[in-house]
């Protein structure tokens, strides 16, 4: 007791970053259990390197990210190998700035958490080989990640957000609906049958030759289409609804980006323009798809938590909607989900844009919950391989078909 007093004396005259730096490295015996939980989160599913070490109260101590989007423009797409070798030339750097920025030591982190599934099979590669390796040297727990898990529990960093809740998550690479019952318990209420939104967008902007016009060379495809929409009219082109006499919560962009390609070529003809040229009615067509993609995924949405409702999984008082990914940074689509949830009596929370796109802030605090919760943590890493595809918790959106749920008409 004697010794504790002394201890305490001493820390009440310390300044407060040595207090705390005295906090992080402070251990319980018997066991290996920090005052505070520290992880090292690594994401590297795509074409972003990305750390951040997080405590457990959501504090983000440190983080650093590498992005290829400037080189992937210039290729016209995600190239798996130039991505992985983009991976393996960054990540080092990137994980040391992150610890350097956090003040944290590899030996005072509770466990690394890395995305090991679903994403590029060459890009998983690079992050669980170098988490391996750090894992191994510092022995340390490892805490496998799936992305869209990850993606689903970031608004708790931000928002007090209790089980049930409603996700969407809308990206380059998915685009699905599932309830989040759980850390790791999802039920799948529908998914994209082809390809993404973000993919789609991204393909448009190309198909477009975006990249040739000087405002939006160095956007993505996505947000080029975002910000040329602003000067279209959305009534000049009518693009035909995907799905839309299925009442079911599935997606599909596929068919719409036919139609769309078809579109230019009609007008590249008319105007008498060669293929890489910009269109005069460019702006229209990225307003019409715009919409049409927005539409689309707002009335999946509201059979979703018209659903949800009739089978009590969202209550009255705990109706919210997330909306998480890259395309959930899209600020008109974010408004034509506002239409739907004012329209349900539902919450709409996203995450800062920050946020909506890749990061190793997410990946950090999936750690984080699944530490606190006792949930995936290995100490044995032998066996683990990553996985390019796997699905998001069980799949029940054949009970969303057979529910038949016609959804009313907003003006959106």
């Amino acid at each position: 007791m004697l010794t504790l007093n002394k201890t305490l004396g001493v820390l009440c005259r310390l300044p407060k970053w040595q207090i705390r730096g005295f906090l992080r490295s402070f251990t319980f015996r018997p066991g290996k259990q920090f005052l505070h939980k520290l992880v090292l989160g690594i994401e590297t599913s795509c074409d972003d390197t990305a750390a951040a070490v997080m405590d457990e109260t959501g504090n983000i101590l440190g983080e650093a990210i590498h992005s290829q989007t400037e080189v992937h423009l210039k290729t016209g797409g995600i190239i798996p190998s130039v991505a992985q070798q983009l991976h393996r030339e960054n990540i080092e750097k990137i994980v040391k700035k992150t610890l350097c920025a956090s003040g944290v030591t590899p030996n005072e982190l509770s466990a690394i958490a890395t995305t090991v599934k679903p994403g590029l099979a060459l890009s998983l590669g690079v992050g669980l080989e170098y988490s391996l390796q750090l894992v191994n040297q510092y022995k340390k727990p490892f805490i496998p990640v799936h992305h869209m898990e990850a993606h689903a529990l970031t608004i708790r960093i931000t928002n007090k957000v209790d089980f049930p809740f409603l996700v969407l998550l809308v990206s380059g690479g998915h685009c699905l609906l599932a309830i989040v019952q759980g850390i790791s318990d999802f039920l799948l209420l529908g998914k994209s049958l082809d390809i993404a939104p973000g993919d789609m967008l991204d393909k448009v902007a190309r198909r477009l030759s975006l990249i040739k016009h000087p405002a939006y060379s160095t956007m993505s495809g996505g947000k080029a289409i975002e910000h040329l929409a602003k000067q279209g009219n959305r009534l000049h082109f009518d693009f035909q609804h995907p799905l839309h006499y299925c009442r079911n919560c599935d997606f599909s962009f596929s068919g719409l980006q036919t139609a769309v390609d078809k579109i230019i070529t009609q007008k590249e003809k008319e105007e008498g323009i060669e293929e890489g040229q910009i269109l005069s009615c460019a702006a229209d067509i990225a307003a019409a798809v715009q919409h049409t993609v927005a539409s689309h995924i707002a009335k999946r949405t509201h059979r979703a938590i018209l659903f949800c409702q009739q089978r009590g999984f969202l209550t009255p008082s705990n109706a919210i909607l997330v909306v998480s990914g890259g395309v959930a940074s899209n600020l008109y689509i974010r408004r034509t989900l506002e239409i739907v949830t004012r329209a349900t009596n539902c919450v709409l929370l996203c995450p800062p844009v920050k946020l909506c796109t890749d990061n190793g802030i997410m990946i950090a605090w999936n750690g984080i919950e699944r530490l606190r919760a006792g949930l995936g943590i290995l100490d044995n890493t032998e066996g683990i391989r990553y996985e390019p595809k796997c699905p998001l918790g069980v799949d029940i959106s054949k009970q969303v078909g057979e529910a038949s749920i016609k959804v009313p008409s907003l003006k959106i």
